[in-house]
C-alpha cells in the first residue's frame, strides 16, 4: 500500500484504555502458558497498531507543520500517549510479575523484559501532564523552526533552503549567508532561550517525581539505556578529547592550508573543505534517488528488495518544501510492516547521505519486520545509527554514481566528517550532562558553558564577532536533539565508532565487511548493544583501545589519500 492511501482515523482513546485493561487483566488470570502467549501476542498487534496511527499522525504533520488536521492530531497524541502509558505501565507489571515469564523469556528472548523494566522507572501518572506539556514545547520549538523566513539577497528562505548558500564558493558570500542565519536565530532569541527553559525545568521536576536527583538518571532509562552508564559514557568522552580531538585538529590544518586560510578558521570557513567547492551530488533529486536505487540493487538481493518497496510505496519524502519541518529521521508503519523516510534534499552531499542514513536504519526495519515483540524491531538507538553511519561506508564504492567528478572529494570528506563529527557530537553530549546537573542556569550560563567546552573539543573554531550567534557560545540551539532527545546524541558518536570498524573493515575485505554488517543487522533489537556488537564480532567503543585503533588507520588513509 501507498503511504498516501494508508487510511488515518483518530482512535477512540477510551477504547484503546479498555482494550489495554482488558489484556492485561486477562493475562493475570491466564491459566497456561499457551493462553498468556495469546495474550501477549493480541497485545503486540494492538501496540504496532497503536504506533502505527501515532507515527502516520507524526509524519503527516512534519510533512507540512501548517497542516490544521494533523495539527490538531499531534496534539491529541500528546495528550493520548501519556495515558496509554499509564495503562502499559500496568501490562508490565503483570507481565514481569507473570509466573510464565521464563517460558516467554526461552521464546521470546529477555531483552524485552529488560526494557520492560527499564520502562517502569519512566513513568509515574503524576507525570503525566508533565509529558504533555514537554511534547508541547518540542513541537512549539519544531514549528519556530520551521516557520523560519531569512531574507537573503532578495530572497526568502526556510533554514535549509539556506544550507547550499552557507557552502558557497565565495568567502564573502557564504559568510554573508552564515551571518543571515544566525541573525534568525539572534532575532528568536528570546523564545529559544525561553522553551528550553521551560524544557530543563519540566524535566528536572519529572525527574525529582519519580524519585530521581534531577533529570539525568531518568534520562538515561528513557533512552533504554540497558548495558552502559554515566561513567561509560564519561570514559568514552575522555577517548575522544585523547585519539580523536588531535586527529581531527590536524584535518582542519590541512583544510586551512588548502583554502589558504589562517588557522584556527572561523565557522564561515570550516565549512567549506575545498577551495572549489565542498562535493556536490549530480543531477536532480529523481537522479539521487535512480543512483540510490543502483547501489541497492548491486549491493544485495535483500537491499534491492527493500529500496524497491520503499519507491513503490512512496516511503520516502525528501523534498524541501515550505511549511516541512526541518532535519531528518526514519519512522516504521508496524500495522504495514514498512519504515518511511523523511528528509529535507538541499542539494548538498547530505542529499545522498539521506540515501544512505537514514536507508541504513530502514532497512534494518524491513530486515526485523516480522519480529515479535515490535518492540524488539529496533534496538536501543545507539545500537540502531550502527546500521544507518556504517551504510554510508558501504555507498562509498558507487560514489562516482552520486557525485560524478567530486567523487574522490567525497570520499576524503566523507571520512574526514565523520572523524570531525565525533568530538562534536561528544559535546553535545557534555553540555547536556552539565545541563541538567544544574538546571537552574540561566541562559546567558549555558551559552558560556558551550563556548567553553568549543575550546575543548572543537579547538579549530574560531570564535570570532563576525557571526554573534556562533562566537557568544549559542550554537547549540540548533540542534534539534538538545531540545527534544535528551542525551540522545551520544549514540551518534558511539555508533560512528563502530562505522569507521567497517570502514577499516571495507578497506581490507568488503565481502566480510558485508556478511559482518548482516549478521549485526539480522540480530534486530533481540539484545543488548554490547552483546550485538560481540556477536557479531565487533569491538565495543567503550573500550579505549577501538578508539584509539580506527584513529590511527584512518588518520593514515587521510595522509596517504591520493589525490
Amino acid at each position: 500500500m501507498k503511504f498516501s492511501e494508508m487510511p488515518y482515523q483518530r482512535p477512540d482513546l477510551e477504547n484503546i484504555k479498555s482494550q489495554l485493561s482488558s489484556l492485561t487483566s486477562d493475562l493475570k488470570t491466564a491459566p497456561d502458558y499457551d493462553t498468556a502467549k495469546e495474550i501477549f501476542l493480541k497485545k503486540d498487534v494492538l501496540d504496532k497498531h497503536i504506533s502505527t496511527l501515532s507515527s502516520l499522525a507524526s509524519i503527516r504533520h512534519t510533512i507540512d507543520t501548517r497542516d490544521v488536521f494533523y495539527d490538531e492530531e499531534v496534539k491529541f497524541w500528546n495528550l493520548a500517549n501519556p495515558q496509554i502509558a499509564e495503562y502499559n505501565q500496568k501490562w508490565i507489571h503483570i507481565l514481569l510479575d507473570s509466573p510464565f515469564r521464563p517460558e516467554f523469556e526461552k521464546e521470546f528472548g529477555n531483552v524485552a523484559f529488560l526494557n520492560a523494566e527499564i520502562e517502569l522507572k519512566t513513568f509515574a501518572p503524576e507525570i503525566m501532564d508533565d509529558l504533555a506539556a514537554e511534547s508541547d514545547l518540542t513541537c512549539e520549538y519544531e514549528k519556530l523552526l520551521a516557520s523560519a523566513q531569512i531574507p537573503f539577497e532578495g530572497n526568502i528562505y526556510t533554514l535549509s533552503q539556506l544550507t547550499p548558500l552557507k557552502n558557497d564558493l565565495d568567502d564573502d558570500r557564504r559568510l554573508a549567508a552564515w551571518k543571515a542565519e544566525g541573525n534568525w536565530y539572534k532575532e528568536h532569541q528570546d523564545k529559544l532561550d525561553d522553551i528550553y527553559d521551560k524544557l530543563v525545568l519540566l524535566r528536572d521536576k519529572m525527574g525529582r517525581a519519580l524519585g530521581y536527583d534531577g533529570y539525568t538518571e531518568l534520562g538515561y532509562y528513557r533512552m533504554g539505556r540497558n548495558c552502559y552508564t554515566k561513567e561509560d559514557v564519561e570514559k568514552f568522552r575522555k577517548a575522544v578529547v585523547k585519539y580523536l580531538v588531535p586527529v581531527a585538529n590536524n584535518i582542519y590544518i590541512a583544510q586551512a592550508d588548502r583554502l589558504g586560510k589562517e588557522y584556527p578558521m572561523s565557522f564561515a570557513d570550516n565549512i567549506l573543505e575545498f577551495r572549489d567547492g565542498n562535493p556536490k551530488p549530480i543531477g536532480t533529486s529523481d537522479d539521487i534517488l535512480a543512483a540510490g536505487k543502483k547501489f541497492y540493487d548491486e549491493l544485495s538481493p535483500e537491499t534491492s528488495e527493500f529500496f524497491r518497496t520503499m519507491l513503490d510505496q512512496e516511503l520516502m519524502d525528501v523534498l524541501s518544501t515550505e511549511g516541512k519541518a526541518s532535519g531528518g529521521y526514519c519512522d516504521g508503519l508496524m500495522d504495514y510492516e514498512v519504515p518511511f523516510i523523511f528528509a529535507n534534499f538541499n542539494g548538498t552531499q547530505g542529499d545522498v547521505e539521506v540515501i544512505t542514513h537514514e536507508a541504513g536504519h530502514a532497512f534494518a526495519c524491513y530486515m526485523n519486520k516480522k519480529r515479535v515483540p515490535a518492540s524488539t524491531v529496533w534496538p536501543t538507538l545507539e545500537a540502531c545509527e550502527v546500521h544507518s553511519m556504517s551504510m554510508e561506508f558501504f555507498a562509498e564504492p558507487w560514489a562516482e554514481n552520486f557525485f560524478g567528478k567530486d567523487t574522490k572529494k567525497f570520499l576524503y570528506s566523507h571520512l574526514s566528517g565523520a572523524l570531525t563529527f565525533i568530538p562534536y557530537g561528544t559535546m553535545v553530549d557534555h553540555f547536556q550532562h552539565i545541563v541538567y546537573e544544574k538546571p537552574e542556569m540561566t541562559p546567558a550560563e549555558r551559552h558560556g558553558v558551550w563556548k567553553e567546552l568549543l575550546g575543548i573539543y572543537m579547538p579549530w573554531m574560531k570564535l570570532d564577532g563576525d557571526i554573534p550567534f556562533y562566537s557568544e557560545g549559542e550554537g547549540w540551539q540548533r540542534q534539534h536533539h538538545i531540545y527534544s532527545s535528551p542525551f540522545y546524541y551520544i549514540d551518534y558518536c558511539l555508533a560512528q565508532t563502530v562505522s569507521l570498524q567497517f570502514w577499516a573493515l571495507i578497506q581490507e575485505n568488503p565481502k566480510k565487511a558485508w556478511e559482518t554488517y548482516m549478521n549485526y543487522t539480522k540480530l534486530g533489537g533481540s539484545d543488548v548493544f554490547t552483546e550485538l556488537l560481540a556477536k557479531a564480532g565487533l569491538e565495543s567503543p567503550f573500550d579505549e583501545n577501538c578508539l584509539k585503533t580506527v584513529c590511527e588507520k584512518a588518520n593514515q588513509w587521510l595522509q596517504n589519500f591520493e589525490w
